[in-house]
């Protein structure tokens, strides 16, 4: 392909995903006990699950300019005329200024670097529909439009068990108001502007996934929609969600389960269980 997709390791592309699509994934680091590890190549979400429940320090961070830039050789050297990176959100992490700081370096007149805004498959959309979009010949422009355009058609829902993990990791933004009440509730939050955000809490995860479905339905509207759920630790809660979705939602293409890395799992916690909708293109 003319223009060669990287992402990084938060998109939590469902297994396959990424080779099928010739997409290129550069994992953020997750440390253990200050041990570091690689997310989803060296630890991955039953290793994170057991060191949360011993109760282990976990923390994350961005991959270092230097991954990038050997990625990005790495694709031109292969033959790509140019290179679009998608990332998370830069609210949410140094990723997109690593990849930035890359381009700079490798040439910024042959990397392309965009700020998804999102997360999860919010970001794995994006990095999709670009790779599909390089595949049909467009030009470096022409996918860095995509990925920008189908970041932007998705929407994303999800609730935890506890904002504790969010609030050690700092990424709450003004869903911090709800820390007062975390145990007696349910949070449910969205990823709005590149942020996360409180929407509404429940008592019951039961009826967090009861609202997380009528919010689906809410964004999906008529539209024929792309959905995928993600958990952590949950794989009975995160099927329930997705047959409820299936059923609720009148026209999908599908919904894919995929569960969260190391990295976005530290810090929303066991438990947690959301989904992804991305709306048709041509309605935003």
């Amino acid at each position: 392909m003319p223009v060669a997709v990287v992402t990084d390791s938060t998109a939590h592309l469902p297994e396959g995903f990424a080779e099928r699509y010739g997409i290129t994934t550069v994992p953020l680091h997750v440390l253990v006990d200050g041990s570091s590890s690689l997310d989803g190549v060296e630890f991955g979400p039953a290793a994170l699950a057991d060191a949360l429940g011993q109760r282990r320090i976990v923390t994350t961070s961005r991959p270092t300019p230097a991954a990038f830039a050997a990625a990005y050789r790495t694709a031109l050297d292969a033959g790509a005329d140019a290179v679009v990176s998608i990332h998370l959100s830069k609210k949410l992490s140094g990723t997109w200024e690593a990849a930035v700081l890359a381009a700079q370096e490798v040439g910024p007149d042959l990397v392309r670097v965009v700020d998804s805004r999102t997360i999860a498959m919010g970001l794995g959309f994006a990095a999709l529909e670009a790779a599909e979009a390089a595949r049909r010949g467009a030009d470096v422009g022409e996918v860095e439009a995509v990925a920008v355009a189908a970041a932007g058609a998705t929407e994303t829902f999800f609730a935890v068990e506890t904002l504790e993990y969010l609030r050690r990791g700092g990424r709450i933004g003004s869903a911090a108001a709800l820390l007062g009440t975390a145990l007696a509730v349910k949070p449910v939050l969205e990823v709005r502007e590149g942020e996360i955000q409180a929407l509404e809490k429940v008592r019951t995860m039961q009826r967090a996934l009861a609202r997380l479905v009528d919010l689906a339905a809410e964004v999906a509207g008529t539209d024929e929609v792309a959905v995928a759920v993600h958990h952590l630790a949950s794989p009975d809660r995160a099927a329930q969600l997705a047959t409820r979705l299936d059923e609720r939602l009148p026209v999908s293409t599908g919904c894919v389960v995929s569960e969260l890395g190391a990295v976005v799992g530290a810090h929303t916690g066991p438990g947690v269980v959301g989904f992804v909708i991305r709306k048709p293109l041509r309605s935003r």
